[in-house]
């Protein structure tokens, strides 16, 4: 199954996505902290009230996560074209839920930089909590898979060998467009990339992840409590344009997608300030 947090007429909702429809689910206003599979799968169906996705706006499918995890140079061909070492312990920085947007958001390109980047990653929901959480259960963990763009401010970025500063700008990461239940997503084999103006520039699949899921749950879980509606974005394949040569950069115009197999695919516009 696959839900959505949508807004109409100024109100928040979760609906199932059915085809083309949205169905809300009775007295469920976003997915988030108080949500798990089976109050999903118990809530009341308003079949009368379904609504055309394309009638509404498409919020990220998370709003109000307490904490956003993301995980840098998760991919061998990206570790490689960043001229680094294979890590041994995942590479982990934070952003917020002011970060986030709707997965057909545009995204605005901030005046004070000049090198903005896109990085399509996996993203993990996470459904229940807990602390030191074992690999073997971590899966047990997890709400559902939905799609990011972690937008980079590189000039930001590398200022200093902290990454937060290019990595948490408000209003920069579109996450969605639904959240996907578990049993759909074949994490051993889909395939996930990137298409800039109808230009594939990043592609791989999830099989080729350094650390796979269950680590980065069970290595974060060590340190922090994971809760409800947490959010892990997984990394991202090589290709980004900071690394290719030419640098590309996006710009005012350009057209910006990432997809995954069985997930979904979010497409942005980019904009000028």
């Amino acid at each position: 199954m696959a839900y959505a947090t949508y807004e109409q007429g100024g109100q928040r909702q979760v609906g199932e996505v059915q085809g083309s429809t949205l169905v809300p689910l009775n007295g469920l206003e976003e997915i988030g902290a108080a949500i798990d599979l089976d109050v999903l799968a118990a809530a009341t169906r308003m079949t009368d009230s379904a609504v055309d996705i394309d009638s509404v706006r498409l919020l990220p499918v998370v709003p109000n996560p307490s904490k956003i995890f993301c995980v840098g140079l998760n991919y061998r061909e990206h570790v490689t074209e960043s001229k680094r070492e294979l890590p041994t312990y995942p590479v982990l920085f934070a952003k917020y839920a002011d970060s986030l947007l709707g997965a057909f958001d545009n995204i605005v390109l901030p005046p004070e930089s000049s090198q903005v980047d896109y990085e399509g990653e996996l993203t993990v929901v996470i459904g229940r909590g807990g602390r030191r959480i074992s690999e073997d259960d971590a899966l047990d963990h997890v709400l559902g898979y939905t799609v990011a763009n972690d937008i980079t401010m590189r000039d930001f970025q590398y200022k200093t060998h902290q990454w937060m500063q290019g990595k948490a700008w408000d209003g920069s990461t579109p996450l969605g467009p639904y959240l996907v239940t578990p049993g759909e997503v074949d994490l051993d084999h889909a395939g996930i990339r990137t298409v800039l103006n109808g230009e594939t520039v990043q592609e791989s699949d999830l099989s080729m992840l350094i650390f796979s899921i269950p680590r980065l749950i069970a290595t974060i879980s060590t340190f922090t409590t994971l809760r409800p509606g947490d959010l892990i974005l997984t990394g991202t394949p090589g290709g980004v344009g900071y690394r290719r040569d030419p640098q590309l950069f996006l710009k005012d115009g350009d057209e910006v997608s990432v997809e995954i197999d069985g997930v979904g695919s979010i497409r942005n516009l980019i904009r000028a300030h």
